[in-house]
């Protein structure tokens, strides 16, 4: 479960006041020790901004071929007409006919 930085925070500040001991706070919240050190390390070093979530988000997958290269490719491969893959009003019908005649 990924947290928000002010929950992060708030839990480093509940683990600081406490008077129990860090893993037995932490055991009674649900946390983690390895993910609340984690946390405060950042929090040490950068601050209540250090807490927010940095996962990269690419715009681009490196090996990822876009869905519109494949249909071209499909297309080509095929040799049927763009209008005739997308539309096509047969498909239904055996799929009908299939169904009802398994219903039988």
């Amino acid at each position: 479960m990924r947290y928000p930085a002010f929950e992060k925070l708030e839990i480093i500040r509940l683990v600081e006041e406490s008077t129990l001991p860090v893993r037995r706070t932490l055991e009674k919240i649900g946390i983690r020790h390895a993910t609340f050190y984690r946390w405060y390390d950042l929090y040490q070093t950068g601050g209540p901004e250090a807490l927010k979530d940095q996962r990269p988000k690419p715009d681009r997958v490196w090996n990822c071929i876009p869905v519109t290269a494949t249909l071209e490719m499909a297309l080509d491969a095929s040799g049927l007409d763009k209008a005739k893959v997308f539309h096509r009003p047969d498909w239904y019908e055996r799929s009908d006919q299939s169904a009802t005649s398994s219903m039988r």
